[in-house]
């Protein structure tokens, strides 16, 4: 009996994902003169049909790669705060708001309305003067 290699399948291989960037990498290596799609996918593992797919996209506008991050130049300025002095905020009243009252409306059409100012005292007398 001959030697050979026994091959164990343990489970089921993952699809292997690609980023933006290197699907553009590798097109990139295949448009270089002389080069042939077949040997870039082989030395990275991929079918040909999936970078001819790949190139279809890139031409469709649909891989475009993520814009890389830049700096703004800034340049920071040292004022003398004697000369930046802040103006002074308008003073204005605060709004005024409606004082609080109490409104009792009686059977005969008077009505009684009593303000927040008035005392706890005043307001007992009040109302014993109505009970009668």
């Amino acid at each position: 009996m001959g030697s050979g290699t026994v091959e164990i399948i343990t489970g089921r291989e993952r699809r292997r994902r690609w980023s933006v960037a290197d699907k553009l990498r590798i097109l990139a290596e295949c448009d270089a003169p002389g080069v042939q799609v077949a040997e870039v996918a082989a030395r990275h593992g991929v079918y040909r049909s999936l970078v001819f797919q790949w190139r279809c996209q890139a031409r469709n506008g649909l891989l475009v790669a993520e814009p890389t991050p830049e700096f703004v130049p800034v340049r920071v300025a040292v004022v003398d705060r004697r000369d930046a002095a802040l103006p002074e905020p308008e003073s204005t009243p605060p709004p005024s708001r409606k004082p609080a009252a109490i409104e009792i409306e009686l059977p005969d059409g008077i009505r009684v309305r009593i303000g927040e100012e008035v005392s706890l005292v005043a307001l007992r007398r009040v109302l014993a003067a109505l009970r009668g």
